[in-house]
């Protein structure tokens, strides 16, 4: 009684929410108004009142109070079966109280085929939303990106894409899983609504065609304007109060100046610190560059409104894709072809003939003056040396080298560092580059590899998965022979390694020659094997690209390989060899209780990607980091370099990326994330620079402990 009462004063003072009209394009299914539509709703674990939705109109909606209970659900069978020709199910929901309310929907045919989609966001406490739920959508790789257009008018719940017979629909559900404690959702209007389209998507500036948000690029005029706006935004605030000419923190105490940057403590902190002596912590952005516009059009024409015929002078924007599908991802369709690109062309038509020169100087004028003070992996070459921002140097290793599976393998499978070729593979990958790049002051150091992997520390078969990978393979692979040759060292005999390991090898021929791969639970001698393995694996990898860079470049820094998955054995061969550990760390912020990995570890870190992206400038994907609306995104990017800075290791973090994935998917992967400062069109995300220009204006002070 008390929730019911307490949620009906709620719902009676929501007066300002007007529920979605329900005419030209939809059919209703349920709007709540009688009580015979209420009495129909089967429920388990939950109850059903309709309570006034607004105190003078009489309008009316279904109150739904959950249990605490696993999947405390209702359903309601439609009247009419067939939901052809609409291509999705829409509702309106309220969220009366004060903690979010996520929420799953389903829908089964006369079959038994069921499909589902939940709330990619919690609603927020007292708000309202009408949801979609698309029906028989192919899945958006299917299509080449990550996320689906939107329903214009709509938040697109997250479905499985599983097909269902849309002329024989028996049950819609909508039900809560595992909640914890009773939850009320107010709902309303349950309708059949217009499907995803992906007929001409996108417009001729590369934006989505299908909605008008603030700062969408309406007329190629607005390019001249928007331009002449921040140049004379830029010459008032040209910099950030209280920085040296690297970035660096002008007034702040002053070590030894070596002439190029180095990693050092001061007082019980973490620091880097610049040529001249100042300390200096990296903010960094990532994917510097014009190359990464690309969006394939080859074989799906139909999603673009305009695309420019050869004679075109933006035509020179097109490209054929050398794109590589990453071996960890199978689904995906259209990763290659004739691409185009339209941020560059839209370059081109901001700027003028040019274009990349004034863009790359418009760039640093608008780093400097928004307090970033570095330039991340993946950027153009060109901004190398510039003589005005720092940066850091994008170094992978390449060359034909024998692999090895952790069974994590997204973007590759790991190069076994056993196989003599791999020295020269790195000599070959790091000399040049290294060499070139000696003698500038200005470069922070070198991040060499991406994302490797490594494996995780979810479970025994994670964790050991290098070690895992290499007695999968035969005594071909010089991983395999490595770890062999370890066990034999150990243990002599093969009766010692099977009294050890609880296995029944029959010989260490056999056992080289053959795959092995362990069942049941390891022992404790399995583990300290494998462990000692992966110990050696990363020491060696660590190791032998150290001794490269030391060769080529006693000068700069070298900054790891960016770890995504990682175990305690290559975090701690990390911190042997290289001068500053990096991970990529898409969350919310910084948890130092979370880091438990670097108990023990004396070594400076520095966060090489982070991001957090919305839905509410015309994108399909928010990314890793999903927040409600712009306002949300900025807050919670000064949530992250406030987290960072409060942790004595870390020297810096880098986002990903400066502009916008193009909204159709990059080709590789598909990812077509809202994560830039700047969009396709080159027009700023305002709240986002707003707020990072205040955070980075604190930064100093705040790793220095004196503002909280």
């Amino acid at each position: 009684m008390h929730i019911r009462n307490a949620c009906m004063g709620v719902a009676l003072g929501i007066a300002a929410w007007t529920p979605l009209a329900t005419g030209a394009g939809t059919r209703l299914i349920c709007s709540f108004e009688t009580p015979a539509e209420v009495q129909r709703i089967k429920t388990s674990g939950a109850r059903v009142t309709r309570v006034r939705q607004h105190a003078t109109e009489g309008r009316y909606a279904a109150q739904v109070d959950f249990e605490a209970a696993s999947q405390p659900s209702i359903e309601i069978v439609p009247e009419s079966s067939d939901f052809r020709p609409y291509g999705s199910l829409a509702l309106d929901v309220t969220n009366p109280f004060g903690d979010p309310l996520s929420f799953v929907v389903q829908v089964e045919d006369a079959a038994g085929a069921k499909t589902s989609a939940h709330t990619a966001l919690p609603l927020r406490a007292g708000e309202s939303a009408s949801f979609a739920f698309a029906l028989n959508a192919p899945p958006p790789l299917q299509m080449g990106m990550r996320g689906e257009p939107a329903i214009p008018g709509f938040r697109l719940l997250a479905e499985d894409h599983h097909p269902v017979d849309l002329s024989r629909i028996a049950v819609i559900r909508v039900y809560l899983h595992e909640p914890g404690k009773p939850r009320t959702m107010l709902l309303d209007n349950l309708r059949l609504a217009p499907g995803v389209s992906y007929d001409r998507i996108v417009d001729e500036y590369g934006q989505f065609a299908g909605e008008a948000w603030p700062g969408k690029l309406t007329g190629a005029a607005q390019f001249e304007s928007r331009k002449a706006e921040e140049e004379a935004e830029l010459k008032l605030h040209p910099d950030l109060p209280d920085r040296d000419e690297y970035g660096g923190w002008a007034s702040g105490p002053k070590l030894q100046a070596t002439g190029f940057f180095r990693a050092a403590r001061y007082q019980d902190k973490w620091w880097l610190v610049a040529p001249n002596g100042h300390l200096f912590f990296s903010i960094g952005i990532d994917c510097v560059t014009t190359r990464e516009g690309g969006t394939v059009v080859e074989g799906r024409e139909g999603l673009f409104a305009w695309l420019p015929p050869a004679q075109d002078p933006l035509a020179v924007h097109y490209e054929q894709s050398r794109s590589r599908t990453p071996v960890g991802l199978r689904d995906i369709r259209f990763n290659s072809g004739r691409t185009f690109n339209f941020f560059a062309a839209n370059l081109q038509r901001k700027y003028g003939a040019d274009w990349k020169q004034k863009w790359q100087e418009m760039t640093l004028k608008r780093l400097r003056a928004w307090g970033v003070n570095t330039i991340g992996n993946w950027s153009d070459t060109s901004l190398y040396g510039n003589g005005r921002v720092p940066y850091t140097v994008t170094l992978g290793i390449r060359g034909e080298v024998a692999e090895v599976s952790s069974g994590a393998d997204y973007w590759t499978r790991m190069r076994d560092v056993f196989d003599p070729r791999f020295e020269q593979a790195v000599d070959e990958s790091v000399r040049a580059a290294a060499t070139a790049r000696r003698d500038d002051p200005w470069v922070v150091g070198y991040f060499v590899d991406n994302e490797l992997a490594w494996g995780n520390m979810r479970n025994e078969r994670t964790r050991y998965g290098l070690a895992l990978g290499a007695l999968s393979q035969d005594a071909g692979s010089p991983a395999k022979r490595a770890l062999v040759a370890q066990l034999k060292a150990r243990y002599n005999t093969v009766e010692r390694l099977n009294a050890a390991w609880a296995s029944s090898v029959a010989s260490w021929e056999d056992f080289a020659a053959r795959p092995y791969q362990p069942t049941g639970e390891f022992t404790s001698g399995m583990r300290q094997d494998l462990a000692e393995f992966m110990t050696e694996f990363a020491n060696r990898y660590f190791r032998t690209i150290r001794d490269a860079l030391r060769k080529y470049d006693p000068n700069h820094l070298y900054l790891g390989s960016r770890f995504a998955g990682y175990t305690r054995e290559e975090v701690l061969a990390a911190a042997r060899y290289c001068d500053v550990i990096s991970f990529n760390i898409y969350r919310a912020r910084v948890n130092p209780p979370e880091w438990s990995v670097l108990e023990g570890v004396d070594k400076p870190v520095v966060i090489g990607e982070f991001h957090m992206g919305a839905l509410d400038r015309g994108m399909f994907h928010p990314g890793l980091v999903a927040t409600p609306d712009q306002a949300a995104r900025a807050a919670t990017y000064q949530d992250y370099v406030r987290s960072v800075a409060d942790h004595p290791p870390f020297v810096g973090c880098h986002f990903f990326k400066l502009n916008d994935e193009p909204v159709t998917g990059r080709p590789m992967d598909g990812e077509n994330y809202n994560i830039g400062f700047t969009t396709v069109t080159d027009s700023i995300y305002p709240e986002l620079v707003d707020a990072a220009r205040a955070v980075h204006a604190e930064v100093y002070a705040r790793h220095a402990g004196a503002v909280k």
